[in-house]
């Protein structure tokens, strides 16, 4: 019994090494952090840069304090936008 644990533990940290994500993230089909990123600015899972950019402004609009909304609204919309943006890679985040 340890040494199948022990071999999960090792399948599980390369991987994590090989591809950055954990095993179970493969199993989320929006893919955990960035699904809900993308329902948050509603975009797709083949959004680009440009297509980020613009989601994030429509949603500072709907959430801004001056329109009713609040800052931890603005704060969750500018996370989305900045762990979607970096998961594009470096070539793509800058315009």
């Amino acid at each position: 019994m340890i040494k199948l644990a022990l071999l999960l533990a090792l399948a599980s940290l390369a991987c994590r090494r090989w591809t950055g994500r954990w095993p179970w993230a493969f199993l989320d089909s929006d893919g955990g952090e960035a699904g809900r990123a993308r329902r948050l600015l509603g975009v797709g899972a083949g959004a680009s840069r440009e297509d980020i950019v613009a989601a994030h402004r429509r949603v500072l609009i709907a959430v801004h304090p001056d329109r009713g909304g609040s800052a931890a609204q603005v704060h969750a919309a500018d996370a989305a936008r900045d762990l979607l943006l970096a998961r594009l890679g470096p070539a793509n985040r800058t315009a």
